[in-house]
């Protein structure tokens, strides 16, 4: 699929098959040891993305018109139900949900892309792009989360990390003004990715763009990191050897800036 939703759903889908591929292999100390997000363990995060699939999916199938939407207190009892299952069928459960929700996401017809806008927590319905980036946002680090559990070197899917950037500096870009803590950068700051079109920039708030302003810091270091570092995952004890940056703000500023959820 060539539309940006085809290929955030492609996203997605190489996700969920990464981690139909790693769960079942896991033992219970590993699904009861620390994951990549804080206070979290592995099956923490499993249950997360497994309640967070069937949450979607339900508000998906309300907005194509294949169900009633769900009533005010839908969410909370399916925390509630997911909070209860032991660690194994929070990890079982979770694969199963999410296989759910990517394969009604696959199931919409590419000439549907552009037209379909779906009811989110915001105000206005979103186009399906958006929308299904929203679930990648949090698949993506929260995959990530699971993975450096067992891996101290793990990174973010490249295919996620392109597609992931190119939201960020368009309809995803409202995410960074709930997450970004600008008021926490010493000045104003345009930070260059180095070797990429992207910039940060901070000043009344916080935005990730491809626009060619004037830098007054650089990043360097990989894309990859670069999205870690918005989402509050470029902790010091996950980033790579040669990782820093130069100019009118620090590395440890910017994570204060962005210290993630």
């Amino acid at each position: 699929m060539t539309t940006l939703a085809g290929r955030t759903i492609a996203a997605l889908r190489s996700e969920h098959d990464g981690l139909a591929g790693l769960v079942p292999s896991l033992s219970d100390d590993q699904l009861t040891g620390s994951s990549g997000s804080a206070d979290w363990t592995v099956a923490d995060v499993l249950s997360h993305l497994g309640s967070g699939a069937e949450i979607t999916l339900a508000g998906f199938r309300a907005a194509i018109g294949e169900a009633e939407a769900p009533g005010p207190d839908f969410n909370q009892s399916v925390w509630d139900r997911w909070n209860a299952l032991s660690p194994p069928e929070q990890a079982t459960g979770s694969i199963a949900s999410d296989q759910a929700l990517v394969t009604g996401l696959e199931s919409v017809p590419e000439d549907r892309h552009e037209d379909l806008r779906v009811r989110t927590f915001l105000p206005e319905p979103v186009p399906f792009a958006s929308f299904a980036a929203l679930r990648l946002s949090e698949v993506a680090q929260h995959t990530w989360d699971v993975r450096v559990g067992l891996d101290p070197a793990a990174t973010l899917a490249e295919g996620s990390t392109e597609v992931l950037a190119e939201h960020l500096t368009g309809g995803l870009g409202f995410l960074l003004g709930f997450v970004g803590r600008a008021k926490e950068a010493p000045e104003h700051a345009v930070v260059e990715i180095s070797g990429t079109p992207y910039r940060i920039v901070i000043d009344e708030s916080v935005r990730f763009t491809t626009d060619t302003l004037p830098a007054t810091a650089t990043f360097t270091g990989s894309l990859e990191s670069a999205l870690r570092l918005l989402y509050g995952r470029l902790t010091p004890a996950h980033t790579p050897a040669g990782t820093e940056v130069t100019g009118n703000i620090t590395l440890d500023d910017l994570r204060s800036v962005f210290p993630g959820f």
